[in-house]
């Protein structure tokens, strides 16, 4: 019988992972050197590190992100080929994405089990794992996490819930019987994972003091403060999400939320840091850097906001020479956004401008959410309050590195909160999150001037011609809805994906998801 990804297979975990912190001098990092394929030997420190660096290569990998939601959000666009940025998206990408993501589920199931069984949880609670409760408590955030990112990608998916008994939430039960679950609707599963955060939050504040999984942790180094602040900020964010849908329940949990304390500064930013030695560097750098593509550049969209010459902004911000490069010239210029094939080659990878040294960094440190976020959501739930909004703009200049008097420039020249000005500056924080920027630009539709069907992205001038070349998108209207399910589901789950689309509405991209409807 095939065996599901949703079925405990016993996975072998990801060998980059585990040679990870090879390097590392700390002598815990012994274990990992076990072999990862014998169940009695694979520790919860180990199963945990994997989890980790497979959650965030999935959501950051070239596919999904350079490919997919970097181009949805305009951060990037295509030279040469440009199918992606027009909304062609091959179905192999879902695929690769559904995939990955329910053996990061599978992996930090694991943790939980292994710490639920009588017979095996004094062993698992051994080392530096740290207690039973604070290890399920820390899983629990991350299928949070992940349980988010497939939702928000496709809608209704299988799911797992640790604290909820719903047949619909038996994803990765360990049974025969679960090679095909139901999907759950996507209300459901949001309602779920805000109470999984909120129950794990409280958990890891009761015992806040700990260390949970030590080093093996790369996000927090196990610290539980860190972990209880960062449950309770992605309950900011998903209460955020449903409040059209259901104000009274999102709104008590953002006021829980911040009452047992979110993130307050950029030390409290949840971020999972790359190495810059192979095989082990930045999703973005192995796409770029190590693949030697120069395909993939700044959008015109990005540069000129950045530049001051588009958005409410007037000033050139000082981000711009972190988030992009000069061109040959010395110029910053971004590449037009979405092309038709016959023009995206017209401007060679010297002509515009490449993301930043920063950025592109082998170590660079992806992030899975940060206090500047925090304060743009707090701005909004507060009506759009000024001060957070400034906290905002503040915590994402601060991060990136900008100078003091820089950031007390750029500050000035901010317009007044407001719903436009502060999702406009939330934006420009969320780059390299294509995940979550696209998520907003679909919820909120804002910014607006990102590039519409029709609009002219080029006017070039050539042989005393000039032509005006126009944004068409090969499917939809606009920025993708959502993604189609993997062709796979089709074949090892076709019942409970037909219910899913029946449920849903039509397996295409130009399908609303629950919260944006």
């Amino acid at each position: 019988m095939q065996k599901s990804i949703y079925q405990k297979s016993l996975l072998p975990l990801a060998i980059g992972a585990l040679a990870f912190l090879a390097s590392c001098s700390d002598s815990h990092f012994e274990e990992i050197n076990k072999d990862p394929n014998r169940p009695g030997n694979t520790t919860t420190t180990t199963i945990l590190l994997s989890a980790e660096k497979q959650l965030i290569d999935n959501i950051r990998n070239e596919n999904s992100s350079l490919r997919g939601t970097q181009l949805f959000a305009q951060y990037y666009s295509q030279n040469i080929y440009s199918d992606q940025s027009r909304y062609d998206i091959p179905r192999s990408y879902s695929d690769t994405y559904w995939s990955n993501a329910y053996k990061a589920l599978n992996n930090l199931n694991e943790i939980i089990i292994l710490n639920s069984d009588p017979a095996k949880k004094d062993v698992a609670a051994a080392g530096v794992a740290g207690t039973n409760a604070n290890q399920i408590a820390i899983a629990r955030i991350l299928k949070a996490y992940a349980f988010q990112g497939l939702t928000d990608v496709f809608g209704n998916v299988p799911y797992q819930s640790y604290g909820n008994p719903d047949p619909e939430f038996q994803a990765l039960q360990q049974t025969p019987e679960n090679l095909s679950p139901a999907y759950a609707s996507q209300q459901k599963i949001y309602q779920d994972i805000l109470n999984e955060l909120k129950a794990a939050g409280d958990t890891l504040i009761k015992y806040k003091a700990a260390n949970t999984f030590g080093n093996y942790d790369v996000i927090y180094k196990g610290k539980n403060e860190l972990w209880a602040k960062f449950a309770n900020s992605l309950r900011l964010r998903i209460a955020t999400r449903i409040r059209t849908k259901l104000p009274a329940e999102s709104n008590a949990h953002f006021e829980d939320a911040l009452a047992k304390g979110v993130f307050t500064s950029n030390a409290d930013n949840a971020v999972f840091k790359y190495q810059a030695l192979a095989p082990n560097e930045a999703p973005l750098f192995r796409a770029t850097v190590t693949a030697n593509r120069k395909d993939f550049a700044v959008s015109h969209v990005l540069i000129n906001v950045l530049k001051g010459e588009l958005g409410t902004v007037k000033v050139q911000d000082p981000r711009l020479p972190v988030y992009a490069t000069k061109n040959a010239a010395g110029e910053y210029v971004g590449q037009p956004y979405g092309l038709p094939v016959a023009a995206a080659g017209l401007l060679t990878a010297t002509d515009v401008s490449l993301p930043g040294a920063a950025v592109n960094a082998a170590n660079y440190g992806e992030v899975l959410q940060e206090y500047a976020e925090v304060s743009f959501l707090i701005s909004e739930y507060k009506n759009w309050d000024q001060q957070a909004y400034i906290n905002g703009v503040t915590a994402s200049l601060q991060k990136w590195g900008v100078a003091p008097a820089d950031i007390t420039t750029y500050v000035a020249a901010l317009p007044k909160a407001d719903k436009a000005n502060v999702l406009n500056q939330k934006y420009l924080s969320l780059y390299t999150q294509g995940d979550e920027a696209w998520s907003e630009i679909r919820r909120t539709g804002y910014p607006t001037f990102l590039v519409k069907s029709g609009d002219v992205v080029w006017r070039r001038t050539a042989n005393g011609q000039t032509t005006d070349y126009k944004f068409q998108p090969l499917f939809g209207e606009g920025v993708p809805l959502r993604l189609y399910y993997p062709p796979k589901e089709q074949s090892v789950n076709l019942a409970n994906y037909q219910n899913a689309v029946k449920a849903q509405g039509n397996d295409d991209i130009t399908t609303l998801l629950w919260w944006n409807k």
